[in-house]
């Protein structure tokens, strides 16, 4: 008898795993943005090569608007807060990385490491045409960050290339 009561009260597995076989078939899969690969201009400064490193954005520097020092040598990352860095050049540095895409046109969860202050920040961008990325960098949370555009341009149209 009490066997029977056992038996009697089972926990709805098989309800619950049917309902949720029914909602993934039913909601429709969030759509993944193509990477906007090609070279943005960011501050009128700096060129960022935009590229795909295993299905997430990731960016480097590909153009300075001043490249040199005045010594006339290629810019390094000066301000690094890791001695053994600071002597590398800026020309092709990895400045952005790890950006997901959490929807169309949208990616989150990234990285960017800004040379003039030596600082990695938390960044999210969001494709808002096919010319244009706004970025959103912070530090904790984003309302406390800043906004930057980036601008598409065409490649190798000025002096400063890497």
């Amino acid at each position: 008898m009490e066997m029977g009561r056992r038996l009697a009260w089972r926990p709805p597995c098989r309800a619950v795993l049917l309902a949720a076989a029914l909602f993934l078939l039913v909601t429709p899969p969030i759509a993944l943005a193509d990477i906007p690969q090609g070279d943005w201009l960011l501050d009128g400064r700096v060129v960022v090569e935009i590229f795909d490193c295993g299905n997430k954005m990731c960016g480097r520097i590909l153009w300075l608007k001043v490249p040199r020092d005045p010594q006339g040598q290629l810019d390094r990352d000066k301000n690094n807060p890791i001695p053994t860095l600071r002597n590398r050049q800026l020309c092709g540095l990895t400045i952005l990385w790890n950006l997901q895409s959490t929807g169309p046109d949208r990616w989150e969860g990234g990285w960017f490491y800004n040379p003039d202050d030596g600082i990695t920040y938390r960044v999210a961008a969001q494709l808002r045409s096919s010319d244009t990325i706004v970025a959103r960098i912070y530090l904790g949370t984003p309302l406390f960050g800043e906004t930057k555009t980036l601008t598409r341009v065409p490649h190798e149209t000025s002096a400063g290339w890497c």
